[in-house]
């Protein structure tokens, strides 16, 4: 039975509909090359969309996907023509090199951009790049010739395949916008920092290719906060804020110290409820002994409960200026709305200005609240004496 649209169904950006999308992902496929040659029983591109079909379902396993092979539904909302099962997908899709793949990400991405979806990701003037290694298969017994192997002490062998992911994210919403990922390869190195340092070497130098006039922001955690890495970030012309941790970079925190002991370290502290929240930073401390001519400016974020204990304490190093504006953009989110609302810094000024000139505030807080939720419309007028 074939069910007519619901009358109130809301209305959706035409090329950014599950149907636009999949006809998107299924002409994608359609372009790339079949590595079998010939004419094959199953196209490739039926291959490929009966795996995007098995995510895009959440199928637990192949064999769960199996079992739909010959469901109406596949062939008529995936497009679909012939549907392969679970040994001839892995026979067909295991030598696909996954670069093969990453036209198709930035074909949706366009559609993000052409239909705006990417605005409200907007920060910092740009975006903000998360990175991150992740694993996607692990055996001891299934293995090939490109995994990674890993010996245990206890003399077992575990073999994995991992990638490193780069997703577009935003502090105040839940969904991401994925680029395309990197395998880690099986020669990227023995230990994990050395392979996902390689990895993203490869994958920076692709985005950057394929978003030439993206602004971008990297975020990432500790491991990424070392000299080769910073460099291939200033290379490809995208700023970072990475997280450092005293035991990894003691020549980093020894020079905060430093700082903190000549009155070089500046502070901002704001107190909401029971809660203070104090920022400090320091400008142009050496990353570390290996990279003396490599300067980075240093943030630090703690929470404090009534006590005085810690509740939450958080170390990066960056390449942006930081000054109390650049602090409130990253740590304040009533001061981040009210930049949303106004659309620009410029109107920003101009209403913090104007607020100054005619009303009197007990609080940076007030003021801001003030401006985002458009309170000093209630003020009473004075009483003019017109006699």
């Amino acid at each position: 039975m074939v069910l007519p649209p619901p009358r109130d169904a809301r209305k959706v950006r035409k090329h950014l509909s599950a149907d636009a999308l999949y006809f998107l992902i299924h002409a994608g496929f359609e372009r790339i090359t079949d590595h079998r040659g010939a004419t094959p029983p199953i196209p490739l591109s039926d291959a490929l969309m009966s795996a995007f079909a098995m995510f895009s379902l959440k199928d637990p396993s192949l064999l769960a996907f199996d079992e739909r092979r010959s469901d109406a539904n596949m062939k008529a909302l995936f497009g679909i023509g012939h549907i392969p099962s679970d040994t001839q997908t892995r026979e067909i899709l295991d030598p696909l090199d996954p670069e093969c793949l990453r036209p198709l990400f930035g074909d949706v991405f366009r559609q993000l951009q052409r239909g705006k979806a990417l605005e409200p990701f907007e920060f910092f003037g740009g975006y903000l790049l998360s990175l991150d290694g992740t694993g996607y298969f692990s055996s001891q017994k299934i293995h090939c010739p490109s995994c990674q192997v890993k010996e245990h002490k206890n003399g077992t062998v575990t073999y994995e395949h991992q990638m490193l992911a780069a997703v577009i994210v935003h502090p105040d919403i839940k969904e991401v916008i994925p680029l395309a990922p990197e395998p880690i390869q099986k020669q990227d190195g023995s230990t994990k920092n050395d392979c996902e340092r390689n990895a993203a070497r490869r994958l920076l130098a692709k985005i950057r290719r394929q978003h030439p006039r993206l602004k971008l922001t990297v975020v990432e955690d500790g491991l990424a906060s070392n000299g080769p890495h910073v460099r291939d970030l200033i290379d490809c012309g995208m700023h970072f804020i990475l997280g450092v941790k005293p035991g990894d970079h003691a020549f980093l925190f020894e020079q905060v110290e430093t700082a903190r002991r000549e009155g070089r370290v500046l502070k901002l502290r704001r107190k909401e409820g029971k809660v203070t929240a104090e920022v400090s930073w320091v400008w142009g401390l050496v990353l570390n002994e290996s990279n003396p001519d490599l300067r980075v400016n240093f943030l630090e974020y703690n929470e404090y409960d009534a006590s005085g204990k810690c509740l939450k304490h958080f170390t990066w190093i960056t390449d942006f200026y930081i000054t109390v504006d650049q602090a409130q953009q990253l740590c304040c989110p009533l001061f981040r709305a009210v930049w949303n609302k106004l659309g620009s810094k410029r109107s920003l000024w101009e209403k913090l200005r104007s607020h100054f000139y005619h009303f009197t505030f007990r609080s940076m807080r007030q003021l801001y609240e003030a401006m985002l939720y458009g309170l000093a419309k209630e003020v009473p007028l004075p009483t003019l004496d017109t006699s």
